[in-house]
């Protein structure tokens, strides 16, 4: 282990590689959240249930696809850098928010829906003021895998010269040195850590006194 290298990366290049890594894992989560929301609603709707399993099942096919092979077939349209990166990326989030998008709003108890109901509630009003509330958990738990998924896959955003950690583990790799490795790989696993015990306490926070839902 060679530690003034180490040292000269940290000092030169660690800070704005992070900030990048963090900045596509923002920007990939906020286009699916985009994506996923309105969605996850749209299908959860008595009309339009019915479709919910077609659209599990087209974005099921997309994330068989390597996410190298989905890069290769956006850069000729978007070209290189963080463009086809968070397209890629935000594909990968989209499924694990929607798939817990649907099963929080679909699994909220029907008492607490007639209840609304008896109050008066339009859907509108029944939608925002029960069901996503009490969903709420249960969706973040799906972001939280969106965001400790893109944060691990991000590293291929050095491929095309979008930065972030990657150019750490890539360049290791290519000049078989350790310290840009372990430099990358540890932070990324750091990373991932905080984000997912962040998101896990956001969640709880939603969950009404009294209650307890596991696997949050």
């Amino acid at each position: 282990m060679n530690w003034e290298r180490m040292a000269g990366f940290f000092s030169t290049s660690y800070v704005p590689s992070l900030i990048e890594h963090i900045l596509i894992t923002m920007l990939a989560i906020a286009v699916a959240l985009i994506i996923s929301v309105p969605l996850g609603i749209f299908l959860t709707r008595p009309r339009f249930r019915k479709y919910s399993n077609v659209a599990s099942g087209i974005i099921n096919i997309l994330q068989t696809i390597p996410s190298l092979s989905l890069i290769a077939l956006a850069m000729p349209v978007l070209g290189i850098g963080i463009k086809p990166t968070i397209m890629v990326l935000s594909l990968f989030s989209i499924m694990p928010i929607l798939k817990n998008m649907l099963a929080g709003i679909n699994n909220v108890d029907i008492n607490y829906l007639e209840a609304a109901k008896g109050m008066g509630m339009n859907p509108r009003q029944i939608l925002f003021k029960v069901e996503l509330p009490l969903a709420m958990p249960v969706i973040l738990t799906g972001v939280r895998t969106a965001t400790v998924i893109v944060i691990a896959s991000a590293t291929i955003a050095a491929v095309i010269g979008a930065g972030g950690l990657g150019e750490f583990i890539f360049l290791g790799l290519s000049m078989n040195w350790p310290e840009p490795l372990l430099l990358g790989g540890i932070t990324c696993a750091i990373l991932a850590s905080v984000a997912d015990l962040l998101l896990a306490k956001l969640a709880a926070s939603f969950i009404p006194p009294g209650m307890i839902i596991e696997d949050i």
